[in-house]
């Protein structure tokens, strides 16, 4: 592809986007499997623009209000990979594959854009919805715009070495001898965070389940459960069921762990993961709908049983913005809402899973207190039997610990532990309760 045809693509590729709302990445990816004459080059240069635009929309159209996907796609080269005008307009001749001329509104628009200065709301300049400010301003104080400059960047991949297969050590050898540059993650004791673009699917140590792709964070939330070997342990909201193939290894195949979740799509590949990974333990099962007022059919069996509920709980994942900076420019309060009386929901849910002496593992990847602390007083406010734990009384002895403060609930976020944004908050269930 031509450069021209590679700023075209990306131009369409936007389009869909803004005109269709579906996530960036599958919007991505249709355009990919649809583009087989696109090399893998001509993938990482559109890909580029796109996500240069999603994750700068905010100060784009700023610089150029009113501008569709075709203006900013031309404003991000413009303002933020510093390209001469006369370069755009090289580009955009109208040829094959090529994008059309600019129009005169277009020239004008480009010629006197600038980037917001420092007096800009903090909303543009740090691109996220405007309505969401006080949240992030409760969230993170002075420290807001460090915080969401972070939430800019472009995140990292990383592994968890699954110790029932390998380990650290071994892993990190692999990768080294296929030339992928790689080094142990700071704070999970089973990550590896890779330092260069790697196939990963090409690699025996992923095919046989030896890896898995998992946020270091993620791999913290799962770490501070403390799931233990013999113990009954439920995994609420699995999903596609990565934090419960990592439960499991930490439970080294003895106990149970039950994969749950409410759409059984969801947990379709997670039996031949689980495989793959040489895990015994773990079996899924699909919820019907809950009902607090009544007994809980699809989990009566559990009442009262599990030593460990955890709960990833649907959210915003706003903390997972790095990867998803098109998720920021979807989320409504309307949506927000909906997210809260879920978390409400399945918390109320496992609670009542819980055996005495067990615990409630709380966690979204998201950075608003309405779902992380407000859902988490509410919970205490609603469960007097349940107690809001220090997460350091839970973090294993001798492993570095992440620059958070001392008791109750742990946040992590990228500016702060290198990771996705995290909130995690362990509940242990009174032994007479």
């Amino acid at each position: 592809m031509t450069p021209a045809a590679r700023l075209q693509s990306a131009i369409e590729v936007l389009d869909e986007i803004f005109r269709t709302a579906r996530p960036a990445d599958r919007v991505f990816d249709s355009w990919s499997r649809a583009s087989r004459f696109a090399g893998s080059k001509d993938r990482a240069a559109v890909s580029e623009i796109v996500f240069t635009v999603l994750r700068r929309r905010a100060e784009l159209a700023a610089a150029c209000p009113g501008g569709e996907a075709r203006l900013l796609a031309f404003a991000a080269l413009h303002l933020i990979d510093a390209r001469p005008l006369a370069e755009i307009g090289a580009l955009a001749d109208g040829a094959r594959h090529a994008p059309a001329p600019l129009t005169g509104e277009e020239r004008a628009a480009l010629e006197r854009a600038s980037l917001p200065g420092p007096d800009a709301p903090a909303h543009i300049r740090f691109n996220y919805p405007e309505f969401l400010h006080d949240e992030l301003q409760r969230a993170f104080g002075p420290r807001l715009e460090a915080e969401m400059a972070a939430m800019l960047e472009r995140a990292p991949t990383d592994l968890r070495v699954n110790m029932l297969k390998s380990s650290r050590e071994k892993a990190l050898a692999v990768l080294a001898e296929a030339d992928i540059a790689a080094q142990p993650c700071a704070l999970s004791p089973w990550g590896i965070r890779l330092l260069s673009r790697a196939n990963l699917p090409g690699l025996a140590l992923f095919r046989d389940g030896a890896i898995e792709i998992q946020d270091e964070g993620s791999q913290l939330a799962c770490l501070l459960s403390g799931a233990r070997p013999g113990e009954q342990v439920v995994d609420l909201c699995a999903g596609g069921g990565g934090k419960s193939l990592a439960l499991a290894a930490m439970m080294g195949n003895r106990g149970q762990i039950y994969a749950c979740d409410i759409e059984g799509r969801r947990l379709a590949g997670l039996v031949p993961r689980a495989e793959r990974a040489g895990i015994r333990n773990l079996q899924t099962r699909v919820l019907a709908p809950f009902s607090p007022a009544g007994p809980d059919a699809s989990l009566a069996d559990l009442e009262s049983r599990a030593g460990l509920v955890f709960v990833d709980a649907p959210c915003s994942g706003s903390g997972a913005w790095r990867r998803s900076p098109d998720a920021r420019w979807r989320l409504t309060p309307e949506m927000l809402a909906g997210y809260r009386a879920a978390q409400d929901e399945v918390l109320a849910r496992g609670a009542r899973l819980v055996r005495p002496g067990g615990r409630l593992v709380y966690v979204t990847c998201s950075l608003l207190p309405s779902e992380n602390e407000d859902r988490a007083t509410a919970f205490a406010a609603a469960n007097p039997g349940f107690a809001l734990q220090d997460w350091q009384a839970h973090w294993p002895e001798g492993q570095p610990a992440p620059a958070a403060p001392a008791g109750g609930a742990l946040r992590l976020s990228p500016a702060t532990a290198g990771t996705d944004g995290f909130f995690i908050a362990i509940f242990a269930r009174e032994a007479g309760a």
